[in-house]
């Protein structure tokens, strides 16, 4: 069996870093986060008094 030329090398190496950058942007481009509840937080309305 022969060697394999290293033009044939190249392109499984283009062709392989291709798929994985495609599969890299998709899965970028498919997450969709899911947005939280704002839970509705009250401040304190409590006066502090610094006694100094």
């Amino acid at each position: 069996m022969p060697q394999m030329s290293p033009l044939l090398w190249l392109n499984l190496y283009i062709f392989f870093f291709s798929i994985f950058l495609l599969f890299i942007v998709m899965s970028y481009f498919t997450y969709s986060p899911t947005m939280k509840e704002k839970e509705s937080t009250k401040y304190s309305t409590h006066q502090m008094n610094w006694k100094w």
